[in-house]
């Protein structure tokens, strides 16, 4: 069990080196988008809450300074 935690500190080492979760996310879902695993509509639906989650964030951040 700590063998699988410690990969997956890794993992989430590199991805916040890389990019955020979210931008993962929103990057699957475009190329699921692509390839017709999902839907135009579902492919929206994620880039609204990509789009709104990040705006969220960028108003806290502004906030607290």
């Amino acid at each position: 069990m700590v063998h699988i935690t410690n990969n997956m500190g890794r993992i989430d080492r590199f991805l916040g080196k890389w990019a955020s979760r979210k931008l993962l996310v929103f990057a699957i879902a475009t190329l699921l988008a692509f390839t017709t695993k999902i839907t135009s509509a579902d492919w929206t639906y994620i880039a609204v809450a990509y789009i709104g989650s990040q705006a969220a964030v960028d108003l806290m951040s502004k906030y607290k300074r």
